[in-house]
């Protein structure tokens, strides 16, 4: 059975930064590609950052520079640290894994970014 177990969610000021992790079980962790996305209030989900089983990692354009998504396979966990938060990086962040034709998602945690 997978599961994804998100984690590092909160309030934090304009400018300030937070470190999500999501925990993995039940997959052969180091082989998938691991995703973050999210979803604002009243928008789509949308891909924040992704990192296959070999490191390689992509942003979405609004994000590059400030997060940093890595992965520690001996943890089957995978981390996104935000730096310089803004107010619209607000939204529940999900951890993501497709595996074969099946789409596996974790329960989320929030992420609000207020003064």
């Amino acid at each position: 059975q997978v599961q994804l177990v998100e984690s590092g969610g909160g309030l934090v000021k304009p400018g300030g930064s937070l470190r999500l992790s999501c925990a993995a079980s039940g997959i052969m962790f180091r082989i998938y590609q691991m995703n973050w996305h999210r979803q604002a209030p009243g928008k789509q989900r949308e891909l924040v950052a992704s990192i296959t089983s070999s490191g390689i990692t992509n942003y979405a354009a609004s994000v590059k520079g400030r997060f940093t998504i890595s992965r520690d396979n001996a943890k089957n966990t995978v981390y996104l640290q935000m730096n310089s938060l803004e107010p619209e990086d607000t939204g529940v962040y999900y951890c993501y894994v497709r595996i074969g034709s099946n789409d596996y998602w974790g329960q989320g945690t929030q992420v609000t970014v207020s003064s």
